[in-house]
């Protein structure tokens, strides 16, 4: 079977699986006042067609921001002027102001579904095969194989395709980013970041790797030559970006700290939810919204951030090669969600994206991470109906990702833990010491299958109604610490690895 074959056939794979779990349902179907995150996105499109620009953002007797008021960037907006546009031609009922408000029908939902297939198709699906065929090594089926689990990550089907969110637009651009950089593409990878960026804000776990790598490469051309007129290249073009993406909003500055104020909505406290980051799982035992401020909340969630984020940003500040890209991208956006204030649970996929380019090199650990990225969002996933999709594309990520790219037996040298294996030399041979590790994946996938099915079916003690997404939150939050410390050690300790990153011209 030629390359192509193997191409297309993974594209059909990847396309069939997220039309099959767009069917089930989605966030808050048939559930008013509020509805959910699907009716959010049909009212961004009703908001964006009906009313003028500088109201998008303005709470108003149109526009009431309590119902679902637009919160992220202004190329959010734009996206969904765009579909405004094409659902008003098919059927103006879906965005007539204030009428539609709620509005369920299935030819809607099928527009609905199929333009988060068609921002799959043009902008993430592309990014992950030439990512993989280009900035990868191994031969063309092994690039396939990683493409393909890469496409079938069962977090991103879920949320996109059944609680319903476009999370691969954001995730899309910052992927076009990475292969633009990794291309030495630099000023198009910074186009497709600072895009990125002007989409979703939550790109900000992403932004400080793409700043040292780039800061990095001028300092090595050097600042008084070739690598400062790159620098003011990059500079230029990403001030250009930001400027056309706001220039509505650029008329009044009133008008950009509203915007401003609308996507860092600092009054909705340190964390909602149950979500699997440090301070809900710290909650359970220290009552941190109680004893601290809501500003000393914010300080000490900016500390940790910053002093976790440092050391892997120094060192790729002084080696920009791409494989210290990828790893500080990782290490960057899990500070982040485990750290920063404001997370949600939906934003595990910020760090599950530079995991999945890891795949290739770190195929055990990128299938651990990324399985339990899943998991972490079950609460969700079970208040949205989406049981059964969510076992079935997490048992065949989990097939797939054994059988096509050999995750559990790869060498112990391929786990990059070379000078923790020496510290543990006199006591475990190489082969106890991977034979060690794959006995804790296999315990962490039967505590997941045991939690997921306790959630599912069980009833949780009265005085204990929140006991299983706790479960769920704390036991997530102990692996995305563990991973913060493992692909940390591995950026600082190990020399930069040219495995991953193919030369180019």
């Amino acid at each position: 079977m030629d390359n192509w074959s193997l191409v297309s056939m993974c594209v059909l794979l990847g396309l069939t699986t997220r039309w099959a779990v767009s069917f089930n349902s989605y966030s808050g179907a048939s559930k008013p006042p509020m509805f959910g995150d699907y009716e959010a996105q049909r009212h961004w499109q009703e908001v964006a067609y009906n009313l003028p620009v500088h109201e998008w953002y303005l709470n108003t007797t149109d526009n009431n921001l309590s119902y679902w008021g637009l919160d992220y960037p202004p190329l959010t907006a734009y996206h969904s002027l765009l579909c405004a546009y094409v659902a008003k031609l098919i059927n103006p009922a879906w965005v007539e102001l204030h009428t539609s408000r709620g509005y369920e029908s299935s030819s809607h939902k099928l527009f609905m579904r199929t333009t988060v297939l068609i921002a799959d198709i043009l902008l993430y699906i592309p990014a992950v095969f030439l990512y993989c065929f280009y900035l990868s090594n191994g031969s063309s089926k092994k690039k396939v194989a990683t493409a393909l689990c890469i496409l079938l990550y069962p977090g991103l089907i879920l949320i996109d395709y059944g609680h319903f969110q476009y999370n691969n637009v954001s995730l899309g651009l910052a992927l076009w980013g990475v292969v633009g950089l990794g291309s030495g593409w630099d000023l198009l990878g910074s186009l497709a970041f600072t895009l990125a960026l002007n989409y979703k804000q939550m790109e900000l776990y992403h932004s400080l790797p793409f700043f040292c790598y780039l800061l990095g490469k001028c300092i090595k051309q050097g600042l008084v030559g070739r690598g400062l007129f790159l620098l003011l290249k990059i500079s230029l073009s990403v001030l250009a970006t930001f400027a056309l993406c706001w220039l509505p909003f650029l008329s009044e500055p009133q008008q950009v700290l509203q915007v401003l104020h609308r996507l860092f909505p600092v009054a909705r406290g340190l964390f909602e939810d149950k979500v699997a980051n440090t301070w809900c799982s710290l909650n359970v035992l220290i009552k941190i919204k109680t004893l601290l401020s809501r500003d000393a909340q914010l300080l000490l969630s900016l500390a940790l951030t910053f002093l976790f984020v440092l050391p892997s940003s120094i060192k790729l500040l002084t080696k920009p090669t791409m494989w210290q890209f990828k790893l500080a991208l990782v290490n960057s956006s899990l500070a982040f969600f485990l750290f920063s204030f404001q997370v949600h649970e939906k934003s595990i996929l910020l760090p599950a994206l530079p995991v999945c380019l890891l795949m290739n090199e770190l195929p055990l650990m990128a299938t651990w991470f990324l399985l339990v990225s899943t998991f972490s969002m079950l609460p969700l996933l079970l208040k949205d109906g989406l049981l059964l999709p969510y076992a079935v594309t997490s048992l065949a990520f989990l097939f797939l990702c054994v059988y096509l790219l050999s995750a559990l037996h790869r060498s112990s040298q391929e786990l990059h833990l070379g000078s923790c294996y020496n510290l543990t030399r006199g006591c475990l041979s190489a082969r106890n010491f991977s034979l060690l590790v794959k006995c804790a994946f296999g315990i962490s996938m039967a505590a997941m299958a045991v939690l997921s099915t306790a959630s599912a079916a069980l009833e949780p003690p009265a005085r204990l109604p929140d006991l299983f997404p706790v479960l769920v939150s704390i036991f997530s939050c102990m692996h995305f610490l563990a991973s913060l410390l493992y692909f940390n050690f591995v950026q600082l300790t190990e020399p930069p690895s040219r495995r991953g990153q193919k030369k180019t011209n």
